[in-house]
């Protein structure tokens, strides 16, 4: 089933229900529906059909989503990358994908112009953005007569998502019908989603994050409230005001919320299921969530944009930052890690041993491939199995536990350390906002274990640390930190992960307090 036809679906279950709100605009499905076939329409008359790529470079706004379920009716490709790209990164993706049209807003307006002033493609602006062959308003009103509806089958590709290139160029990740539908069912299950559920459209839909909230609510009737610019006050009330019944977010912005000063002014008593990913979640936090939002399903869900789940853990009462068992689609080994690419799926690795997390391709989930990239997709699929580059271990248990990159690993007077082992320890100093890890060159260790730490009290010291990491019954002697730093902020994607690359390179801003190394 092609995803504009289930979306169909739904109008015609409930036209009435809410579907789409941003600030005093409200759409219902049948609303919703209109608007949509008036763009796909607008975008069809512009020359846009089935098979081509469309970029576009917005913030989470309505007219986004409008223009996704546009795309999708015409069988085009759905090809979303953030608006904070420079543009040599944005011309990049438009080239790659060999786009026939980007669409962009005035945060993105000068990059995208100077991206594309030498490639012949349509422009089309959002929001007053200035340069484009046509508005959005003007596509959605053209007189373009009935919308053609393309013949679409379940393996074409819908969605092309960019990772986001911490290791070199961004890598386009196609996505097809199936792929989309599967991993929604499995969002919905995994979450135990139920029909008229509501959410927060505030992860970014050109991640894999954004797009699970979307398609899960479109499915079931829910309601998706969007949020062009992210503030933890404007979430809280949001929250409130919209009773939203579900959300899934990064741990930044679970740490955002319940921390906020005036968190305990709202009435969030509809919020039941929260969902997290993207990132690890400390122990402190997982504590701190439970606390102040009791809810009745917590979810950590571990995926990628290339398969969406590879597992999920609804038991983190029990077992807080586990990643918990294979997802409802899927099936997962640990096996002997390789950062040149010789591992084998049957290279498994004992219980309590850690080793590189790989996947089972048999799953409507999952990628064939990436775009224009054979050489990524040899060493990512390997006899029929995805391997991860993530670092992991399995208990006794069975449960998953992820460590973090294979290239994060630290590798100190020849032991393996594993940063958020590390960082779940120092995360429990009551004065202590944010913690990070990483391992920097030196002669005598190789690498030195690095903590990079933001402050929660300005009187927190070196001293103060080291004592607590050396009293500490959870951190063996030799993955003691030999080094921290306090630092303002630590360096994150936009989706929330820490860019340890940063830190090893010096990309952070000091605190004026001394700093110190210890023995």
């Amino acid at each position: 089933m092609d995803l504009g036809t289930l979306f169909e679906f739904a109008v015609a279950r409930h036209p009435q229900f809410d579907a789409l709100v941003q600030g005093d605009k409200r759409f219902t499905y049948k609303e919703l529906n209109m608007e949509i076939d008036k763009a796909a329409a607008g975008l069809q008359a512009m020359g846009v059909g089935q098979g081509d790529r469309v970029v576009l470079v917005l913030k989470n706004r309505y007219e986004m989503v409008v223009l996704y379920w546009a795309i999708q009716k015409l069988g085009a490709v759905f090809t979303p990358v953030n608006f904070r790209l420079t543009q040599e990164e944005i011309k990049y993706c438009i080239q790659d994908a060999d786009a026939k049209a980007v669409i962009y807003e005035q945060v993105s307006e000068a990059s995208v112009l100077e991206a594309v002033k030498d490639i012949q493609l349509l422009r089309i602006s959002v929001q007053g953005a200035l340069g484009a062959d046509i508005t959005y308003e003007e596509l959605r009103e053209k007189e373009c007569g009935k919308l053609a509806s393309p013949n679409i089958r379940v393996d074409d590709v819908c969605l092309m998502l960019y990772t986001s290139g911490t290791t070199g160029r961004p890598k386009g990740v196609p996505r097809s019908h199936k792929n989309e539908y599967g991993a929604a069912v499995a969002h919905i299950i995994q979450n135990q989603y139920e029909v008229q559920e509501s959410t927060l459209g505030v992860m970014p839909l050109y991640h894999t994050m954004g797009m699970r909230s979307l398609l899960s609510m479109a499915f079931l009737n829910g309601k998706l409230v969007m949020t062009p610019d992210y503030g933890p006050q404007a979430v809280l009330e949001i929250l409130e005001q919209e009773k939203i019944s579900c959300v899934y977010l990064v741990p930044t912005i679970y740490h955002d919320l319940v921390y906020h000063a005036d968190f305990d002014q709202y009435n969030l008593s509809s919020l039941k299921k929260l969902g997290y990913a993207g990132a690890a979640m400390t122990e402190v936090l997982t504590e701190e969530i439970f606390k102040k939002f009791n809810p009745s399903v917590f979810i950590n869900h571990y995926g990628s944009s290339e398969v969406y789940t590879f597992s999920y853990c609804n038991y983190l009462h029990k077992k807080a930052g586990c990643a918990g068992k294979a997802g409802f689609h899927q099936n997962l080994r640990v096996v002997i890690p390789d950062p040149d690419g010789g591992s084998a799926p049957h290279d498994i690795v004992p219980a309590g041993v850690p080793g590189e997390i790989i996947v089972d391709l048999r799953t409507s989930e999952a990628f064939e491939g990436y775009w224009n990239r054979p050489d990524a997709t040899k060493k990512a699929i390997r006899d029929g199995w995805y391997f991860t580059g993530d670092m992991g271990m399995l208990d006794e248990d069975g449960d998953l536990f992820v460590l973090g990159r294979l290239d994060d690993t630290i590798i100190s007077c020849g032991e393996n350390i594993h940063p958020l082992e590390v960082e779940d320890v120092i995360a429990k100093h009551p004065k202590v906002a944010e913690v990070a890890v990483a391992g920097l060159p030196d002669a005598r260790f190789g690498e030195l274990v690095t903590a990079f730490v933001v402050p929660k009290d300005p009187a927190l010291t070196v001293e103060e640390l080291d004592h607590y990491c050396k009293e500490s019954n959870q951190l063996s002697n030799f993955k003691r930190p030999r080094k921290y730093v306090l630092i303002s902020e630590i360096p994150k994607s936009p989706v929330g992960k820490i860019l340890r690359r940063k830190l090893r390179n010096g990309e952070y801003e000091e605190m004026t307090m001394k700093r110190e190394s210890v023995s």
